[in-house]
């Protein structure tokens, strides 16, 4: 079973926020971001479904400021794998936009279950994940509070106002909007993101020179090596077949 688990980047709301000139958008230029919460909350329910059934995760994430370290981060709690999608648009996309990028990059991976937050404080409505069930015409559950695996289908929870909880069979490929994991998201420890960071370091140097004619084909290069060490180590690595630039106007 493969995971794709779509992250996004949110304005962290302990800071001042200052308008922008025209008034219609926070002034994005000196404010920080963080791991949107819901989303950290969906990668913990991957992993842990790796950890339960030997799934592959992947973490995918748009191109922007702060995703680098945002990935390793994903790396270092578990996920197998991770991708930086570049974009033309201009921040904030809106999640039907971004739907659309992430549903052509679930493609591509051939994923079985695509988990994302169900929410965002730039997304209020949730939009993100029925989307991309729209999108892929996948069957989509929102507001998920526990995953477990059936075969060729997911059980989920879901949650409702006032206390209520419904659980479902969804069979398999899927889209799951996560509110939250079975368990609390894990912390990860200095040491291990540094480790992380070092095997990043030791895949650039072995690949710098490969793709050096074409600036984009070793973006995507630079970006498979993040799945650690074993890739680093193999002396000719080739660019992963299907992995290419996803435009938000691309047609499904």
């Amino acid at each position: 079973m493969h995971i794709m688990v779509a992250l996004r980047l949110v304005p962290d709301t302990a800071e001042e926020f200052e308008l922008a000139v025209d008034n219609k958008d926070i002034d994005r230029e000196w404010i920080g971001f963080k791991l949107n919460e819901f989303d950290d909350h969906a990668l913990e329910e991957a992993v842990l479904l790796k950890e339960r059934h030997g799934a592959r995760v992947t973490a995918v994430a748009l191109e922007g400021e702060g995703i680098d370290r945002l990935l390793q981060s994903a790396l270092a709690r578990g996920a197998d794998s991770v991708a930086k999608i570049a974009h033309d648009l201009s921040p904030p996309v809106p999640a039907p936009a971004a739907a659309r990028i992430f549903a052509a990059a679930a493609k591509s991976l051939e994923c079985d279950l695509i988990l994302t937050g169900v929410q965002t404080g730039e997304d209020l409505f949730g939009q993100l994940a029925p989307s991309l069930g729209a999108l892929l015409d996948w069957p989509q559950v929102s507001a998920v509070s526990s995953v477990k695996v059936d075969s060729h289908a997911v059980v989920v929870q879901q949650e409702y106002s006032g206390g209520f909880t419904a659980m479902h069979s969804v069979r398999m490929p899927a889209v799951l909007g996560i509110q939250t994991a079975s368990a609390p998201p894990r912390y990860v420890s200095g040491s291990k993101l540094r480790e992380v960071m070092s095997a990043k370091s030791k895949a650039l140097s072995s690949t710098c020179n490969i793709h050096r004619r074409s600036p984009r084909l070793w973006r995507l290069a630079f970006r498979k090596v993040l799945q650690g060490p074993r890739w680093c180590k193999a002396k000719r690595p080739s660019l992963p077949i299907g992995w290419r630039r996803f435009s938000a106007n691309e047609a499904l």
